[in-house]
């Protein structure tokens, strides 16, 4: 069939000598566009579903997707990169100019098809990150927290992306409830990470916006036991205990790193640490 063409006038195969001799590539030729413009149609319908997509997801996919889906969005409806590039300072600006301009000379309908791939997955993604939490039950177990279980390991993931996992009084008591049952289960291993670009921004300053009537001594202590236990959790965990470090760390979740048997971390790490004179960034690496 490879050397066969089909026309539409017959309304059945013909050769491609034939096809020439007999001035029916016309047809042909009027076929292919019309397929051609029907796959566009498709293709930019799918587009515009990805966006209304995009717009349900739950959790934050971070900034270097969201960067890419701006790049390929500019560039399947604008075409490749031609204004002008941001100024130095202008950072969040920029680093959409490079993001786009990455994407060279990508044609507009190759960028579409990249968005709704990208799209695709994160749906996808999400999808069985929930299905996995608690099978069957069609909700979470915790509000700030996902748990899954996979391959003799369980998995921790601090799941306040919007607020950069920064961790409330209520993470806290998840956190130690959550190795408490891993600690129990069948699973070889434990896991702590975060979702989205950080691991953890440390304690949410929530944490200390009400004070009691019985005064900021009581709010103190209060919080003392709930750390304490915290980090009893910890340092009393039956099995290996892994802290994956995906972005940076901040306050507490650095002060607790050293407590964990093995700590892997990218290289976008940091610790930001203000001590009234200037911001220090410290990067951490460990590989163990």
């Amino acid at each position: 069939m490879a050397a066969s063409l089909f026309c539409v006038q017959r309304c059945g195969w013909i050769s491609l000598p034939r096809a020439i001799r007999t001035r029916n590539w016309r047809t042909l030729t009027a076929f292919h566009l019309h397929t051609t413009s029907g796959k566009m149609q498709s293709s930019q319908e799918n587009f515009e579903k990805a966006q209304s997509s995009l717009k349900l997801l739950k959790n934050d996919p971070g900034n270097d997707v969201k960067l890419k889906l701006y790049a390929l969005f500019k560039q399947a409806t604008h075409g490749p990169c031609n204004t002008p590039k941001p100024g130095m300072l202008d950072f969040v600006n920029k680093a959409k100019w490079d993001a786009w301009k990455s994407l060279g000379t990508v044609s507009k309908e190759d960028a579409r098809q990249s968005y709704i791939d990208v799209v695709s997955s994160l749906v996808s993604s999400e999808s069985s990150t929930n299905d996995k939490t608690l099978p069957g039950t069609g909700r979470q177990k915790f509000e700030t927290l996902q748990v899954l279980h996979e391959d003799n390991m369980t998995k921790i993931i601090l799941n306040r992306p919007e607020k950069k996992n920064a961790i409330t009084l209520l993470m806290y008591k998840e956190i130690g409830q959550a190795l408490e049952e891993a600690g129990k289960d069948e699973s070889t291993i434990t896991v702590l990470t975060g979702r989205g670009d950080y691991f953890c921004s440390g304690n949410d300053l929530n944490n200390f916006a009400s004070i009691p009537p019985e005064g900021k001594e009581k709010m103190a202590n209060d919080a003392a036991v709930v750390l304490e236990a915290f980090v009893s959790k910890i340092i009393d965990f039956p099995k290996p205990l892994i802290a994956v470090i995906n972005g940076p760390a901040v306050g507490i979740s650095v002060t607790i790193l050293g407590l964990f048997d093995i700590v892997y971390a990218t290289d976008r790490v940091c610790d930001h640490i203000f001590d009234g004179r200037c911001l220090i960034s410290v990067t951490i690496f460990f590989h163990q």
